[in-house]
């Protein structure tokens, strides 16, 4: 497993989001941009695990985000995801030139907001969005209320264990792979976050004629083993977007990229150097 690098100022980068937020990435590689947007609790170095983004980098040149509220980047109260598609977008547009957009559960969901305010999305790859798209609840009020208790109580690491489980809907073995990653703290620390990106897609959801327009040519990907809610997501985008397509990661679940990292590579590069996509 690949060891997360040490981070300072140098090796990170800042842009200014719409709101006067301070939003940190980081570049490396080269060749055509991508944006990667990670999910709940983690920060830019969960693309570290398993090498991925040290492998895309040899494809692209990358700009890995640290959402709002965590590590590199700054947070304002009160909390509305609208801010972070700006933020989104704020990273995509410093680049000044196509991008594709990589987001994964709570970052793609943030990932697809962004793509109706910038037009520097060239492709876009969404790995199993989080918002409401039926009136079924996909997390009970009981864990709402337990996240509550323990976020008042700073008790951050079982708060993330309890997200990992009731929320992310992730396995008890990939929960202890997770915990013995070296960004096992970096998760801990950015835990005061998931309760509001438990909250948000239970009440947020998009106008699907926000889309009709929108020819960018997106890839969804979902696993075979994932929750009934992330599926019923992702062919609602599907349903949304004119130019959209599904692949899924047969024996695998939320987090391909964990289970199943070279084929997670293969599927990102392929599709962005795929001329027939554009």
């Amino acid at each position: 497993m690949h060891q997360p690098e040490k981070e300072n100022s140098v090796n990170m980068e800042t842009v200014i989001s719409k709101d006067g937020t301070e939003i940190a990435f980081k570049r490396t590689g080269s060749g055509p941009s991508l944006v990667l947007v990670h999910g709940s609790a983690g920060d830019h170095t969960r693309w570290e695990l398993f090498d991925i983004r040290p492998t895309l980098s040899q494809h692209f040149t990358v700009y890995a985000i640290d959402r709002r509220g965590r590590s590199g980047s700054g947070d304002v109260s009160p909390y509305m995801p609208e801010r972070e598609f700006e933020d989104v977008a704020a990273v995509a547009d410093s680049i000044n030139e196509p991008v594709t957009l990589l987001g994964h559960s709570y970052g793609a969901f943030c990932a697809l907001g962004a793509s109706l305010i910038t037009y520097h999305v060239h492709k876009l790859i969404l790995y199993e969005p989080v918002f409401r798209v039926t009136q079924h609840q996909f997390v009970s009020d009981d864990v709402i209320e337990e996240m509550e208790i323990l976020l008042a109580k700073g008790n951050n690491e079982k708060l993330l264990e309890l997200f990992l489980k009731e929320v992310a809907r992730i396995s008890r073995d990939e929960i202890e792979v997770l915990r013995s990653a070296p960004n096992w703290q970096t998760r801990v620390d950015a835990a005061h976050t998931l309760l509001r990106e438990t909250v948000t897609p239970t009440r947020f959801t998009f106008d699907p004629g926000q889309f009709a327009d929108m020819t960018t040519p997106t890839l969804l990907l979902t696993g075979s083993e994932s929750p009934a809610f992330f599926k019923e997501v992702t062919r609602a985008v599907h349903d949304m977007l004119p130019n959209s397509r599904i692949e899924s990661f047969q024996g695998h679940g939320h987090v391909a990229m964990n289970s199943a990292p070279d084929l997670f590579v293969e599927k990102i590069v392929a599709f962005a150097f795929d001329m027939n996509e554009n």
